[in-house]
Formats: C-alpha cells, sequence, structure tokens
C-alpha cells in the first residue's frame, strides 16, 4: 500500500510532514534514483534518500507503540557511538518491521525518563516548540540560590544561543552544600537546564528528569528498565500532541536485557 512521501518518512521520524515538504520542495528528496516531488507516493520497499541520508520503508507498517525508559547516567542517547560507550538503544526492545524514535534526549551524565515510539509523527509533533510540552526536572545545585537568582532564572537569562528561563522552580530540600529543586521548561535545547543553573552561577551535580508532558517518571521503574505506557497514559500523550491515540495492546514490563552492539 502507497502513501504520500511525506507522510511514509514522517511514520518512521525523519521529520514533520511539513519539513519534509520544504526538503522535497528543495530538491533534497529522491526515491528509487529520482527526484520527488509534492504528491508522489512511495510503497513498502521503496528506497528514499533524504538530505543525503537512505531511507528505506519498511514491508509493514509496525504497529504504534510508546515506552517509558528510565534512563542511567553514562548511556548516551544515539544509535552509535564512534567511542564504543553503552547507548539507550541497546538496552530497549527489539522490534519487527520499525524502529525506536526517542522523544527528546538527556546528556551521559543525566538520568530519568525518556520516551520512546514507533510512531514517527508522534515524536515530531511532542518535540515541535509549537506544542509547548512540558518537561520536568529533579535538579540538586551547589550552592545557596537567593531568592533574587531565582527570579531571574524564571525572568529569563540569554545563553549562547539565545534568551532561556524555567517555568517553574519549587525549592525541594536538601542540606549542606547542595539544594535540590523541581523545575520544568517547555523546550528541549542541549543541555538547558544545565547551562541555566551554569549561567546564574551554580553548578549542577545530579539531573533527573521526572516527567514529560502527562507522563510521570513511574517510581517502580527501576534504572535501565522499561515499560508500554497505559491505554490512559497513550491518551493523554496522544491529545497533547494533538493527534488521536491509536488503539492499544495490553502493557507490559521488561527487565533489563543484555546489551548488544549497535
Amino acid at each position: 500500500m502507497s502513501e504520500r512521501v511525506q507522510k511514509a518518512l514522517a511514520a518512521v521520524g525523519i521529520g514533520s510532514r511539513r519539513e519534509i515538504e520544504r526538503l522535497i520542495e528543495a530538491g533534497k528528496v529522491s526515491m528509487n534514483g529520482k527526484p520527488v516531488r509534492l504528491g508522489d507516493r512511495a510503497a513498502p520497499g521503496d528506497r528514499l534518500r533524504v538530505d543525503g541520508r537512505w531511507v528505506q520503508i519498511p514491508q509493514a507498517r509496525c504497529p504504534k507503540r510508546v515506552i517509558a525508559y528510565h534512563k542511567p547516567v553514562g548511556e548516551i542517547c544515539t544509535r552509535h557511538d564512534v567511542e564504543g560507550r553503552p547507548t539507550v538503544f541497546g538496552s530497549l526492545p527489539e522490534i519487527k518491521d520499525g524502529r525506536w524514535v526517542a522523544v527528546g534526549r538527556l546528556d551521559i551524565n543525566s538520568c530519568g525518563l525518556i520516551l520512546f515510539t514507533t510512531d514517527g509523527e508522534l515524536a515530531n509533533a511532542l518535540m515541535h516548540p509549537s506544542r509547548e510540552v512540558r518537561r520536568e526536572y529533579a535538579v540538586r545545585v551547589l550552592g545557596h540560590p537567593r531568592p533574587d537568582d531565582l527570579s531571574r532564572l524564571q525572568q529569563g537569562i540569554r545563553l549562547e544561543d539565545g534568551m532561556a528561563r524555567f517555568d517553574t522552580i519549587r525549592e525541594d530540600g536538601g542540606e549542606g552544600a547542595n539544594r535540590w529543586y523541581r523545575v520544568s521548561l517547555k523546550e528541549g535545547r542541549k543541555r538547558e537546564v544545565r547551562r541555566l543553573w551554569e549561567a546564574a552561577g551554580f553548578t549542577v551535580s545530579r539531573l533527573i528528569r521526572v516527567r514529560f508532558g502527562p507522563i510521570a517518571l513511574p517510581r517502580d521503574l527501576h534504572r535501565g528498565q522499561v515499560r508500554d505506557l497505559s491505554p490512559a497514559e497513550l491518551k493523554a500523550l496522544y491529545e497533547s500532541a494533538g493527534l488521536t491515540p491509536p488503539a492499544v495492546a495490553k502493557p507490559g514490563r521488561r527487565k533489563p536485557k543484555s546489551r548488544r552492539r549497535q
């Protein structure tokens, strides 16, 4: 069964339909060696080249699925690493006729919730700035921020890639030289939470993502474990992305699997 090229590429996580349409108009998409035009359709087995990257449409569409993963410190959020470091994809369950797409990233020194999905359109919608999906983090900082420091972090600080701020900041205890805070923001720029605190003069000693949109990190999901989202969680997540929830199978839980080479 064929479908429009932009829809087929969005489904495998290449980008949003609008982003792919712009690439097509710019002449950066070809199929089976020929330039793609808006309106062209792709079928399973077709080979497409998108801005220099080869993509093959799978023979069968993988069922839409979303899992929560509790990322430990020490894993990176890429599929392959030239240094041989462990990646988050090595801990995920294998799937047929599809691939996992990460909904956002965490740096190697951070831990906590990462969502993965086989639905590329969902991933693109959740990560698009226009959706303003809130991310929440538990952050331990070295030092004793004053009220005016916290106010500055909410009002906005100029970083090298523009102004940034936390939507909310809440003190969450601590003792000695360290203090815990709960912070949230509605964008996912690289290392933004750490960079904001550093710009205010404080060092982050621990960072945990505890929520992405309507999905909270389950208390009983240990580091390195994954689980499927419940039907209620899926419904809330798709609605937060402005999409219609799919029919889902009964959720399950998996223990960490033995790591395989990417």
